[in-house]
């Protein structure tokens, strides 16, 4: 897919959206929403997306809304440093195919970093433990501001 084309409604985070596909949330609010990686490349990878736009890209994101969504990208990243304690992280946003996106509706991975762990490659990591990802989201949310 390239940087420009129409939004498909059917694409999994819209789905997840709609609670057609369940996920292991962190936080919502009516404007944003952030939940754990299924195919987490660090341990406590989180995905923030907003739920009230359909930008594909960040070409297509409306200012006002990547205002609030970018806030709530460094108040859930606060959190999981809190919860975590990682060494870094790793703020990622991929555009385009050849940008490596995967999923075509604008989201921002918050990957953990510990200097001792090779983190896994985007798209490459196996599928989580959903138990094990819902004590990471708990630990985080126990840190929100």
């Amino acid at each position: 897919m390239s940087l420009h084309g129409a939004y498909d409604p059917d694409n999994i985070f819209a789905k997840i959206l709609r609670g057609e596909i369940p996920s292991v949330k962190v936080w919502e609010d009516d404007e944003v929403l952030a939940f754990m990686d299924v195919f987490p490349q660090s341990e406590g990878h989180v995905l923030v997306v907003s739920k009230t736009s359909k930008a594909r890209t960040l070409l297509d994101m409306e200012p006002e809304v990547l205002t609030r969504l970018t806030a709530a990208v460094q108040r859930t990243a606060r959190a999981v440093e809190k919860a975590l304690k990682p060494e870094g992280f790793s703020l990622m946003q991929f555009n385009g195919e050849a940008g490596g996106q995967t999923v075509f509706h604008l989201h921002f991975h918050i990957v953990p970093r510990w200097a001792d762990r090779a983190m896994k490659g985007h798209g490459h990591a196996p599928m989580a433990d959903v138990e094990h990802l819902k004590a990471l989201a708990s630990r985080i949310v126990a840190e929100l501001d």
